[in-house]
């Protein structure tokens, strides 16, 4: 309590919070756009078998354009649907050529092949994607969902790293490196000649976007007082959604798959150049015996917040006093290892393995194939957005009244609900499927919000950074997992809503083991978080030594 004191003393929830609330999640909103970019970016458009050169130039073929239907017939067969197959073409023979009075049969009876020349491509949406620039079609397809994957594994491992490391180097210390390596390395990814380079370059941008993400809530959580904390919690899950508005907007904008990667990379340049103006958090400096910068650091806030005199009145001698248990408790280093290794630690990290990964794991499942929901792709990405912002909203007011765990677990557990009975609809019904899916990626999107504010007031200060990042390895490690799945996607269209429905339904139920946070301080030890539950524990018994006291004196009574 005594730090949440300092920062009522210093203003609370003042200008200084809200200006440092909003350019720590600026960059946030651009992060979302990253993360489902390659909707976009790698969106497959109507193609078919480019017609054979030597054919072009024998009957004065420049493009499709050129052809009308009947013609394109005597050189792509048709699906199912009566639209031109695409990926294969009939087969090309000396004596193959234009027969005025040729019929379908006999165009059939000369066989099929693979496209021996390429592919033409729809350019009507999209002027250029990764798919067309590298021909991420046919039997190159899976390659698409590799980029992704790729992408889903640098987020994992920049999870695992970053999180032990700023919780011993400081938060902005790798928040500020994070930005500069999101600007060059996505930048760099707009213009590189080969599919394996922009893997590669998309791989350093995921790093870089978990680093950032989990640095973000934590400093946004270290420098709110008690009650401005789900406000800022919710904030910040705003801004994924405002994100994914802003990606539907800019994408329409920008049509070509290099200009619209640059477009959403180069500003992170401009937050590297802010974020020095931005305080490292002064509750965990002064937990690591560096009381005179987290003073420079609170005067800043005060200052801001129209509280000077509070601000001079603060020493170092008096921050070291008051927060001097804590500074005695905490280990000069620490490891993944310190979340599993106490009672309550490995109560809170199991069930919030289980949680972030099914979280992610559904969500991102659902996000990353909008063109399979049937309806305008920028439409699409607008009206998740939209959704999630509504829905964010009334979490909002949930979770201040109701609390963390209730709405953990309802989140969840509706939103499974939800798309494994849009798996089970037939995918003709439009309308209903769209219904389905958008309500079950709000309520995932709810919990993904609920789940960080979560997750930050579960962990204590000293190894909050290693708690936030190992739970963002294990959503990322849900979103490559979904990337990968994705692929299974062309032998079952029932088997993937299936199992990204099963899985937050199972994890709502885990959900319940974990202890509510409303109201409560943040921890700053491990000891603190043991005490709360040990202090749970002897209210459960006190509570029920009552009962069974209750229930004697009846008996005797009776």
């Amino acid at each position: 309590m005594a730090f949440n004191d300092i920062l009522e003393s210093l203003g609370g929830v003042g200008c200084f919070q809200i200006l440092h609330t909003i350019l720590l999640l600026v960059p946030v909103a651009l992060i979302t756009t990253h993360n489902l970019l390659q909707n976009f970016t790698g969106a497959v458009p109507a193609h078919h078998c480019r017609i054979p050169s030597r054919l072009a130039r024998q009957h004065e073929i420049n493009s499709t354009k050129d052809l009308d239907r009947a013609e394109l017939m005597k050189f792509i067969p048709l699906d199912q649907y009566q639209r031109p197959e695409r990926c294969i073409q009939y087969r090309v023979t000396p004596s193959w050529h234009f027969l005025p009075n040729a019929t379908v049969k006999g165009w059939r009876e000369m066989g099929t092949e693979s496209c021996r020349e390429g592919w033409t491509y729809d350019q009507s949406v999209f002027s250029s994607t990764i798919t067309t620039e590298w021909n991420l079609v046919c039997n190159q397809h899976s390659w698409k969902q590799v980029a992704h994957a790729i992408y889903m594994t640098g987020v994992f491992l920049g999870a695992l790293v970053f999180g032990s490391l700023a919780d011993r180097l400081g938060r902005m210390e790798i928040l500020t490196w994070s930005y500069l390596q999101m600007g060059i390395a996505g930048s760099c990814a707009a213009f590189l000649p080969s599919f394996d380079a922009y893997c590669a370059f998309r791989f350093l941008c995921g790093v870089a976007s978990s680093a950032i993400t989990v640095n973000t809530i934590s400093l946004i959580l270290e420098w709110m007082p008690k009650w401005g904390r789900t406000l800022a919690g919710n904030f910040f899950g705003f801004s994924y959604s405002l994100g994914q508005i802003a990606l539907a907007a800019v994408a329409f904008k920008i049509r070509d798959w290099r200009w619209l990667q640059f477009a959403v990379s180069a500003p992170f340049c401009i937050f590297f150049i802010y974020s020095w103006w931005l305080p490292e958090s002064a509750r965990w400096l002064i937990l690591r015996d560096r009381p005179h910068q987290a003073l420079k650091n609170l005067r800043k806030a005060a200052r801001l917040n129209r509280k000077w005199e509070e601000g001079e009145k603060l020493t170092a001698e008096m921050l070291r006093f008051e927060m001097h248990k804590e500074i005695l408790e905490i280990r000069s280093s620490h490891s993944v290892m310190d979340l599993v290794r106490t009672p309550a630690m490995r109560r809170i990290s199991l069930c919030l393995i289980l949680v972030w990964f099914s979280t992610n794991f559904a969500y991102y499942g659902l996000s990353m194939d909008l063109q399979n929901f049937g309806l305008n792709i920028f439409l699409a990405q607008a009206l998740f957005g939209g959704v999630e912002v509504a829905a964010k909203l009334l979490v909002m007011v949930a979770m201040t009244f109701v609390g963390r765990r209730v709405m953990q677990f309802m989140s969840l557990v509706l939103a499974g609900v939800m798309v494994v009975a849009y798996g089970f609809i037939p995918q003709d019904m439009k309308m209903l499927c769209t219904v389905l899916a958008v309500t079950g990626k709000a309520l995932l999107a709810c919990s993904l919000t609920c789940m960080y504010l979560y997750t930050g007031e579960l962990y204590p200060t000293e190894i909050r950074q290693t708690g936030m990042g190992f739970s963002a390895m294990n959503a990322r490690l849900g979103s490559a997992v979904a990337s990968v799945l994705h692929l299974t996607g062309d032998f079952s269209s029932s088997i993937l809503p299936l199992i990204f429905g099963v899985t937050p339904i199972v994890a709502g139920f885990f959900s319940c083991f974990l202890m509510e946070t409303r109201d409560s301080p943040l921890p700053d030890t491990i000891h603190d978080v043991e005490s709360r539950l040990n202090n749970r524990s002897s209210d459960s018994e006190e509570s029920e030594d009552e009962e069974l006291t209750c229930e004697l004196y009846l008996k005797e009574v009776l």
